[in-house]
C-alpha cells in the first residue's frame, strides 16, 4: 500500500522527546506510534547512536520510526536501513583536529571547576563534543554544572576562546544539552538532515526542539525556512503542542 502521509515532523532528542540525557516516558513512546500514523516522523541529534539508542528505548529504536539522524545526520537512517554517512575525519584531516584537541586540552587543564570527571572530548564520525565537567559525570554532577554553567558561562567563555584562536578554520559551535557543546565544519548542523530528504514529498515540515536560540543546537532548523519551527520547554509541552496540531478532532 502506497505510503499516504505527507506531513513530516522532525524531533530534537534531549528536552523535547526526553528529560535531557534520560530515557523516554512510555507514555512518550506510544504517542509518537500513534502519531506514525498520521506522519513521517524523523529523530535528530547532536548525540552518536549509541547514546541515542540509550535515550529512545533500546536496541531496534530505529526501526521505530522513518528517519533517524545521529549526529544531526551525518550518519542517517531510513526504515532502520543505514544510507548516509560522513566524516570529520576525512573532512578536516588529522593535522587540524589534532591542534584543536590539544588546544582544548590546554584551556581544560586551566579551567576552575567545582568537579571535574573524565571523557572532556568525545571524538565521533560528524562532529567533536566538548564537555568541561567530562562526561562520565552522574546525573547529579551533571545538573550542579548545569546550574553552575548558567551563572558562569563556561561553555560560552571556551567557545569564545575557540572561535578567537581558530577564526579561518570552517568550524561552528553550538551548545546543547546540559553539560557540552559540539564543534562541526560550517554547514553540518542540524539542517544537514533536510538535504537528505525529498522535501517536495511533504506539504508541510515541523521542527520540535528545546535549544532554539542563538548558539543552541537546534537554531538553525529551527529558523530555516523550509521548516516550521516549535520551541518547546519539556517532553510534556511537545506532547501538548502536538496533540493541538494532529489530534485535535
Amino acid at each position: 500500500m502506497a505510503d499516504t502521509r505527507n506531513v513530516l515532523i522532525l524531533f530534537d532528542v534531549d528536552g523535547t522527546l526526553t528529560p535531557s540525557r534520560l530515557v523516554i516516558k512510555p507514555e512518550m513512546k506510544a504517542f509518537l506510534a500513534e502519531l506514525k500514523k498520521k506522519a513521517v516522523l524523523g529523530i535528530v541529534g547532536g548525540s552518536d547512536y549509541p547514546k541515542m539508542e540509550e535515550q529512545m528505548g533500546g536496541a531496534g529504536f530505529k526501526d521505530m520510526y522513518d528517519y533517524v539522524f545521529p549526529e544531526n545526520g551525518l550518519v542517517a537512517y531510513h526504515n532502520g536501513e543505514l544510507f548516509s554517512k560522513m566524516s570529520i575525519k576525512d573532512h578536516m584531516g588529522e593535522e587540524k583536529i589534532k591542534v584543536f584537541d590539544n588546544f582544548c586540552l590546554r584551556y581544560l587543564a586551566d579551567l576552575d571547576l567545582p568537579k571535574k570527571r573524565g571523557t572532556f572530548i568525545e571524538f565521533r564520525n560528524g562532529l567533536i563534543n566538548v564537555c568541561p565537567v567530562g562526561r562520565n559525570c552522574t546525573q547529579e554532577e551533571r545538573m550542579e554544572f548545569f546550574e553552575y554553567d548558567k551563572k558562569h558561562q563556561i561553555r560560552e567563555k571556551f567557545v569564545a576562546a575557540l572561535q578567537k584562536e581558530f577564526p579561518d578554520i570552517g568550524l561552528k559551535y553550538s551548545i546543547g544539552g546540559q553539560i557540552s557543546f559540539d564543534v562541526f565544519p560550517i554547514g553540518w548542523d542540524k539542517t544537514f538532515c533536510l538535504g537528505l530528504l525529498d522535501l517536495s514529498k511533504y506539504k508541510e515540515i515541523h521542527f520540535f526542539g528545546d535549544k532554539v536560540y542563538p548558539g543552541g543546537n537546534d537554531y538553525e532548523i529551527y529558523e530555516d525556512k523550509r521548516t516550521a519551527g516549535h520551541k518547546v520547554t519539556s517532553p510534556e509541552d511537545t506532547m501538548s503542542q502536538l496533540k493541538e496540531l494532529f489530534f485535535k478532532d
